[in-house]
């Protein structure tokens, strides 16, 4: 997409921030911007904000917690309340459970045992911005890689979810324990993913599947669609 200006910002720590930029150059055909977190501003008139995987801050005190508080956070939070698309993947989707940006939590893995494999995800929610290149239902293979991706919420929280359609995705195969074996979970207003799988580990058949790209993609196809 011509124009298309995103942004991948990287933590101390961070270790998919190239996967995530070199997936959304391949995708949009433009390459994102790079920002550091102890940058104050983000660039302007961006579409889309990505926090990638990783250990940020060693996940020292609890995952994501450190990075929540960076610098480039309060512009992060700002931009997401002003409407722009954020995706948190694995240790980005912990930072926005953190900040603040999503309800809940992101405990360690019932087994206590890092989960590194192919997982099989059912989506949920073909409505929303980050969505709507799948159907409701679409069974779809993504990559996970971590150690704490158990998500949790009080059943009060977990029922609004539900009722609300901010469940995106869903495990087929509870890998981690996740309650209600939640694997993605957008904000209210639909402009917030965080998903603990990593769709730009899937976007080219080389990868070995290429089931991530259409989320990319429908970010892309909001924004033209507007």
């Amino acid at each position: 997409m011509s124009g298309f200006r995103s942004a991948v910002i990287t933590f101390p720590g961070s270790n998919c921030d190239r996967d995530m930029a070199v997936a959304l150059e391949k995708v949009s055909g433009t390459a994102p911007e790079r920002v550091w977190h102890g940058q104050a501003d983000l660039p302007e008139k961006l579409d889309f904000i990505a926090l990638p995987g990783g250990f940020s801050y060693g996940d020292y005190l609890r995952s994501g917690a450190m990075a929540a508080r960076s610098p480039i956070m309060r512009a992060v939070i700002d931009a997401a309340n002003a409407g722009v698309p954020v995706l948190g993947v694995c240790n980005g989707f912990q930072v926005l459970t953190e900040s603040g940006l999503l309800p809940g939590a992101l405990m360690r893995n019932a087994a206590i045992r890092f989960v590194c494999r192919d997982a099989q995800l059912v989506v949920e929610n073909a409505g929303s911005r980050f969505t709507s290149r799948y159907t409701s239902g679409q069974a779809i293979t993504i990559p996970v890689a971590h150690h704490d991706g158990n998500y949790f919420a009080d059943d009060e929280t977990l029922d609004r979810l539900e009722n609300e359609g901010q469940v995106a995705f869903r495990y087929a195969e509870n890998v981690n324990g996740s309650a209600r074996a939640i694997a993605g979970v957008l904000n209210a207003a639909g402009n917030v993913l965080g998903m603990m799988p990593h769709p730009e580990r899937a976007i080219e058949t080389a990868h070995g599947c290429d089931d991530g790209r259409a989320l990319f993609e429908s970010v892309i196809a909001g924004l033209v669609a507007a």
